[in-house]
């Protein structure tokens, strides 16, 4: 629908879906793995320079393209170093364990974490997710 006016017209769109989010990273294969193993997904298409991974049951999933000159972003942003342009949210239910899973995949947790329900953490390659329980939000989890 779009609004002309006053009335509202129904317009034909064409067929749209959000395919993946796409990280850039030095090696995709490794990053691939990576987030294969924390979420529980699998890899659909691997090779050298671009890895797609997705949930088993389908659905929108996460691309890793080779950048050879990558530099990851600073956490918390900082003058003249590379600046976070997007990074994931990743709702668990335990945090202190998936934050110990992560850091046994290889996941490093962030030194400043701003926020008592959320974990700031940095993959192998250096791009900046968050794992979260908004339980803990309030205080009462």
């Amino acid at each position: 629908m779009a609004r002309i006016g006053p009335e509202v017209v129904e317009m034909e769109r064409p067929a749209i879906r959000l395919s993946a989010t796409v990280l850039g990273c030095p090696d995709p294969i490794a990053l691939g793995e990576f987030y294969a193993r924390l979420l529980g997904w699998v890899v659909r298409q691997s090779d050298p320079g671009w890895v797609t991974v997705r949930p088993p049951s389908g659905g929108p999933g996460l691309s890793f393209q080779r950048e050879d000159d990558f530099d990851p972003p600073a956490w918390p942003a900082r003058s003249g170093a590379p600046r976070m342009a997007t990074h994931l949210d990743i709702e668990v239910t335990d945090l202190d364990a998936e934050v110990a899973r992560a850091v046994e995949l290889g996941a490093r947790p962030a030194e400043f974490q701003p926020q008592r329900h959320v974990r700031v953490m940095s993959d192998p390659a250096g791009q900046i997710f968050c794992l979260f329980n908004d339980d803990l939000a309030d205080g009462t989890g």
